[in-house]
Parts: C-alpha cells; sequence; structure tokens
C-alpha cells in the first residue's frame, strides 16, 4: 500500500486542501479519492468539505494503481455536477433502448460509476451514429427536463459542418420542408403535409473540384434533418448510405458530417457555456482532392 502525508498548516476545507496539494489533479480524480483513499488523523473522510484544522495529518493511502477510465468513442470535453459535454465519436449510438448496445449513455454510466459519482446519464439530444461532434448529457432528469422544456431558450448557437457532393452555387441558403418518418427513412415535402416543418441555413466554406464545406445552422432539429435537406438541394452528404449517391466513391471512410459548434445557457447555473470542435481532419483533407 503506498501512503503519502500531507501536515495541514492552516483552517481549510478537506478538498481545497487536496487541490492544493495536487495541483495535476482533475477535481474529478479527487472526489474519486474521497471515495476510498482519503484519511484524517488516521480516520477515513470521504466528506469533501470536512474541515481541518492546523496540526491534523491528511494522509492517502492507495491501495495499488487503478488504470484512469478512459471513454471509448467519445471525449468527455466538460463536465460539472449537473451535466457532460462530450465529442461523439463517429460509429457511436447516441441512445438505444437495447441494453447491450454500446452508446453514449451507457459508456458516461460506466464512467459515473467508475468515478463513484451518484447519478446516471440521461439523454439530452442525439446525433445520428455516424455524426460525430458535440453533445450534452446530464446528470438528472431535472436538468434533462430543463432543455426540453426551453430548448430554443437555453441553446443558443448549434452549427454543424459538412461535405457536401458537388459545387454549391449559392454561398448561402435556407432549405424549408416538412419531414415524416417513412418506412426505411425520413420523407421530404415542400409544403405542408402534415409533417414537421425542418428549417436549415447554410454557408459555403469551401469549394474544391468535387465538393462543397458547408456550416448548417438548425431551426429545428429533427431527424436526419441535414441529410434530407442537403439530398433535397442535389448536394447530398458525402458517403452518406441512406440518402446520398449510390455509387459514392469517395475516399472518406465516414458520413462527412459533424456537430462544430454549441453555445447554451447552463439551466441551473445561468452561465452562458461555448464549446467548440475542429474540422475533422478527413474532410479537410476531401477538399484538397
Amino acid at each position: 500500500m503506498k501512503k503519502t502525508e500531507y501536515r495541514v498548516g492552516e483552517c481549510a476545507s478537506l478538498m481545497d486542501f487536496l487541490v492544493s496539494k495536487m495541483p495535476d489533479a482533475s477535481r474529478t480524480r479527487i472526489k474519486e479519492m474521497l471515495a476510498n483513499e482519503v484519511y484524517v488523523d488516521d480516520k477515513k473522510v470521504s466528506q469533501f468539505n470536512y474541515p481541518l484544522q492546523p496540526g491534523m495529518v491528511v494522509s492517502l493511502q492507495r491501495k495499488g494503481f487503478r488504470e484512469r477510465f478512459v471513454p471509448q468513442g467519445l471525449d468527455i470535453i466538460f463536465e460539472d455536477q449537473h451535466l457532460i459535454v462530450v465529442n461523439k465519436h463517429t460509429g457511436l449510438l447516441s441512445y438505444s433502448k437495447k441494453p447491450n448496445d454500446q452508446t453514449v449513455i451507457t459508456i458516461l454510466n460506466q464512467y459515473l460509476s467508475y468515478t463513484h459519482q451518484t447519478c446516471h446519464a440521461h439523454i439530452v439530444h442525439r446525433l445520428d451514429r455516424d455524426t460525430s461532434g458535440l453533445m450534452v448529457v446530464s446528470k438528472s432528469k431535472q436538468v434533462s427536463q430543463a432543455f426540453e422544456a426551453d430548448w430554443k431558450g437555453i441553446v443558443t448557437e448549434r452549427a454543424y459542418v459538412a461535405v457536401a457532393w458537388g459545387n454549391v452555387e449559392q454561398d448561402s441558403g435556407t432549405i424549408r420542408s416538412w419531414l415524416t418518418d417513412g418506412q426505411y427513412c425520413v420523407l421530404s415535402s415542400p409544403f405542408d403535409n402534415g409533417g414537421k416543418e425542418a428549417i436549415t441555413h447554410y454557408k459555403v466554406l469551401r469549394r474544391s473540384r468535387r465538393y462543397s464545406l458547408l456550416e448548417l445552422h438548425l431551426d429545428t432539429g429533427r431527424r436526419n434533418q441535414i441529410r434530407v435537406h442537403l439530398r433535397e438541394m442535389k448536394h447530398p452528404v458525402v458517403h452518406d448510405p441512406m440518402y446520398g449517391y449510390k455509387d459514392d466513391i469517395s475516399p472518406i471512410n465516414r458520413l462527412a458530417l459533424h456537430a462544430m459548434r454549441l453555445h447554451f445557457r447552463h439551466p441551473i447555473t445561468c452561465k452562458v457555456l461555448r464549446f467548440e470542435t475542429p474540422i475533422p481532419p478527413s474532410f479537410n483533407r476531401l477538399m484538397e482532392i
């Protein structure tokens, strides 16, 4: 067993003391240690705000090396006690009713369990399996319900980037249609046929001989909305097996769609949070062809 001791010099909470002694450790890691590794005057303590007095001895008693949990299929970009923001990799489901499916939710529940957090991951919004990018996941139903009750008031910006086939002539524009779920895919109508209205704004970032790199903003968040709307423009997303060209022979082995930017007001703290990920390198390589 490895034991490290620190003597307390002035009054402080246990969490603040540990943070000061281990500046390179994340607060999540320190919380994990508080669950089973921290002793004050040889008494095990897990209370993060435990009051320390001068002269006390804080010891860390580690039973051995434990490999740090590294989630597969996503990167944790931000975390607090209410929610997690992740960068989802392509090929990973956001959520599934099938218990054996590997999803963002199942992976984050493993992470929450590993870090001894007494909560569960709850879906806030979804990305298609083959779409990568930024997602918010809550740690309580209360936070999920807050997003659901006022999505447009909370989320101030949500931008995607896509590589589309062909040369999109207009530098910017808006696509509007009504979407309904068909047997195999989402169907689009230019007039109100009882479906759900979908509005997508786009602007061209770059053009190449074969492709157009687009930034897209959604007024609505319908299933497959961007993929359907770009098909309607006759410029489908590259490597889209459902809505793209059947003879798509692009040299990219993934759907060329990425949730790049996400800004929102925290539903509990009201702090404005802004997140952005870079354009995937494979998209840039496509634009050089």
